[in-house]
């Protein structure tokens, strides 16, 4: 898939690695000025490297001064800021329990990047988009978000914020030029993923075979399948979409695969 995203100014949270830095890479195969901004700043200074017109910012979603300086930075050296995807997320490794042994600080960490953070970023950007009256907004949210799983109570509360605060942003900027949409991954082979379902050692590679029988496709996406839904979401084209949330999940919310 090719769009003009000429004359472009993107940025990209957490796209050290992942399926951020797969969207980024995306944007700049299409023509577009790339931000790649992760709070690893060597993730960060390495991706960008790699890329066709990339820089490097290191920026930590959940800190406002951070979110600030790294907005300012980019106005500062660009002078516009066309597309933000809110990609930083976070997920717990150690903690897949019952609501009631669920640890609070663990469920503050997870909602402070993945929702939080998305909060800051999207509010910092907004000012300049509206400022110029246009823009996009693109937030990666997850298909726990739309159909929660167990064990997981700060993550898909996280998402399910995500999925809600798109639509209201939509509402709000979309009359004043900013489109705000959404992404809602399934399970994605990332480095992540491999370690807890993929990989011979994985933490969860006994579930494997349950996850994908809810699957129609039967296996997981790639984060280049993620990346090519942002192009689609960043792209002019996609003048009239607002306030969507755009499955790349196999099908996995379109409902039951396997009978009762």
């Amino acid at each position: 898939m090719q769009v003009d995203l000429q004359g472009k100014v993107a940025l990209v949270t957490g796209a050290g690695r992942g399926i951020g830095r797969a969207i980024a890479d995306r944007f700049a195969a299409n023509g577009a000025r790339v931000i790649y901004s992760d709070m690893d700043g060597a993730a960060a200074s390495e991706a960008a490297a790699q890329s066709i017109q990339g820089l490097a910012l290191h920026l930590d979603v959940s800190d406002p001064e951070s979110v600030r300086q790294g907005i300012d930075s980019v106005m500062e050296s660009q002078g516009r800021l066309d597309i933000l995807v809110n990609n930083a997320g976070i997920n717990t490794l150690h903690h897949r329990v019952n609501i009631d042994r669920f640890p609070l600080e663990e469920w503050d960490r997870i909602v402070r990047v993945d929702l939080t953070g998305l909060f800051l970023m999207s509010q910092a950007a907004a000012v300049p988009m509206l400022a110029q009256g246009s823009g996009r907004i693109i937030n990666i949210a997850s298909v726990v978000g739309l159909v929660p799983l167990r064990l997981q109570s700060a993550f898909v509360a996280a998402k399910g914020g995500v999925v809600n605060l798109t639509r209201s942003m939509a509402l709000e900027l979309g009359s004043q030029g900013v489109l705000v949409n959404g992404i809602a991954p399934g399970s994605i082979l990332t480095e992540g993923t491999r370690q807890l379902f993929y990989g011979e050692e994985g933490k969860f590679r006994d579930s494997v075979t349950t996850l994908l029988a809810h699957i129609p496709l039967g296996r997981p996406g790639t984060v280049e399948e993620v990346a090519h839904a942002a192009l689609f979401l960043a792209a002019p084209e996609s003048s009239y979409i607002n306030g969507h949330i755009l499955t790349v999940d196999g099908g996995w919310t379109a409902g039951y695969l396997r009978e009762f």
